[in-house]
């Protein structure tokens, strides 16, 4: 384990995903050795069958699959491939929120750092992560741009600021240094994605919107509401920081006009 902590580290993965593949490498381990299974096809098949059947989401089953895959690759260096594929994900759309659900939220937001937070969630369309560690050299007040830093798969990219929010920013860095974080806790150190996720759930019911819309939502409507105001799917894809045009595709199905034009025959 300490090998393939070390390992994981060296190749640069995230905390997030150095967490999720030590401890489903710990859970391989243990199973296999519990049922005393010795073939390594087999092993792995009884482990992710074992999971299938505790009724695990097909996302849950594959990043143990890649788990177990790296251990064999990149720890114990074994030659032969595992020959297994992936579990089929489930195709659901995302949950969107209409312009008036969001301006119901941001109202519903007593606290005008919170406040602030989501309108940069929805309005950038940023992660809630993107959010909690934006500093102040990534805001461009004057020319509306953010940069987002070191984001999921290590990316950096550029969104769009609203003019709206330049004075709420302006007030907001108002002292700070360049390397300060934007949105701090009270006592000074770094907001947990929790707390505004929280306070994003806790608006959401203030608001009496009955949707099962989380913070990452924002995100999901920042992209289908341009793709609502005409802006071309490759440019949506460059704001999101997509690497495969085909997962901002999504968002089309969820805005497609031709479909919202059909009229039920009923």
């Amino acid at each position: 384990m300490d090998k393939t902590e070390r390992i994981l580290r060296l190749k640069n993965y995230s905390p997030k995903t150095c967490k999720a593949y030590l401890l489903y490498i710990k859970k391989y381990i243990k199973f296999s050795k519990n049922a005393g299974i010795k073939n390594k096809q087999k092993a792995i098949e009884e482990f992710l069958l074992d999971k299938y059947g505790r009724k695990q989401s097909p996302q849950t089953i594959n990043l143990a699959l890649n788990a177990v895959k790296f251990l064999y690759a990149e720890v114990l260096n074994d030659p032969q491939k595992i020959n297994l594929k992936f579990a089929k994900r489930n195709k659901r759309l995302p949950v969107v929120l209409s312009h008036r659900e969001i301006e119901q939220i941001i109202e519903a937001t007593g606290n005008p750092k919170y406040k602030l937070m989501i309108s940069l969630g929805y309005a950038c369309g940023l992660r809630v992560s993107e959010v909690v560690n934006l500093r102040v050299a990534d805001l461009d007040i004057d020319e509306l741009v953010v940069h987002i830093r070191n984001a999921k798969g290590k990316k950096d990219r550029i969104s769009v600021l609203p003019k709206k929010l330049q004075n709420d920013l302006r007030n907001s860095i108002a002292g700070k240094n360049m390397s300060d974080l934007v949105f701090a806790s009270n006592q000074g150190g770094k907001l947990t994605t929790t707390s505004l996720q929280k306070m994003f759930r806790k608006s959401l019911g203030k608001a009496k919107i009955n949707k099962p819309a989380t913070f990452h939502s924002l995100r999901h409507s920042f992209a289908t509401h341009l793709l609502e105001n005409g802006t071309d799917v490759r440019y949506v894809q460059e704001l999101l920081g997509h690497s495969n045009i085909r997962t901002t595709q999504i968002y089309t199905q969820v805005t497609n006009p031709k479909l919202k034009n059909i009229k039920s025959p009923l």
